[in-house]
This record gives C-alpha cells, sequence and structure tokens, in this order.
C-alpha cells in the first residue's frame, strides 16, 4: 500500500444527515481508514447489515431512524452486535450522554470535536475489539 491514501483495512461506516459534516468526515477518516459514509438512518442501518464494517460513527439526531434506533438494531442483530459505535452528536446533556451508553454505544463524542479526539477514540475502540 502506498504511503499515500488508506493506511489499514479496516472500514468505517459513518452515518450522518449533515452533508457538509459527512463529507468532512469521509475525507478526513479516509486518510488513515476505508470509508462508507451513508447520509441516514434507514441506509446507515442497511449497510451496516450488509458490510459489516470494524466501526461505526453515528450522529443521534437525524429524520426518521435516529441514531438511537440504529445502535438499538445493529446491538440487537448477532451478526453486528460487537460493531464498534460511536456516537458523534451535538447532543451534550449528561441525559443524552447517558442514554447512548445504556444503549450500548461505546464512545460517545460531541461536536465540535478535534481530530485527536475523534483519532483517538477510534483507535481505542479499535484496538479494544481487535
Amino acid at each position: 500500500m502506498s504511503a499515500v491514501g488508506v493506511l489499514t483495512n479496516q472500514t468505517i461506516l459513518i452515518i450522518e444527515d449533515d452533508a457538509l459534516i459527512r463529507e468532512n468526515l469521509e475525507e478526513l477518516l479516509s486518510e488513515k481508514y476505508e470509508v462508507i459514509a451513508c447520509s441516514g438512518g434507514r441506509v446507515g442501518l442497511e449497510v451496516a447489515l450488509r458490510e459489516k464494517p470494524d466501526l461505526v460513527i453515528c450522529d443521534v439526531t437525524m429524520a426518521g431512524v435516529t441514531g438511537y434506533n440504529v445502535l438499538t438494531e445493529i446491538r440487537s442483530n448477532p451478526a453486528t452486535a460487537k460493531i464498534p459505535f460511536i456516537f458523534l452528536t451535538a447532543l451534550a446533556s449528561k441525559d443524552d450522554w447517558r442514554l447512548g451508553m445504556e444503549l450500548g454505544a461505546d464512545d460517545y463524542l460531541t461536536k465540535p470535536y478535534t481530530r485527536k479526539e475523534l483519532f483517538n477514540a477510534i483507535a481505542a475502540r479499535l484496538k479494544r475489539f481487535d
């Protein structure tokens, strides 16, 4: 593999309905990982079940199928139940964080986040589930 582009063969699924945030995340993460980006919860859930990525990064507040719904479905399916799952959201209250963790999220990052926070969270989750 060349020094430019993907450094691992790990796949990260991004589920984010805001196009600008989704595109920025995709560009940032594609420096190191294979990335699949989806524009909403329903399609993201379908992709997660089909592709079984190494990690999911998901917004919480999306129309229709929310991030909470996505996480619940992923955790209830034996084929995807162990996939590391990180919420990346603007919901920053302690109650929001607790709900995400109680539903089975492995991490909960709030927007705005730093590049370092994001990459550290990803590395920690991938290492733990490797």
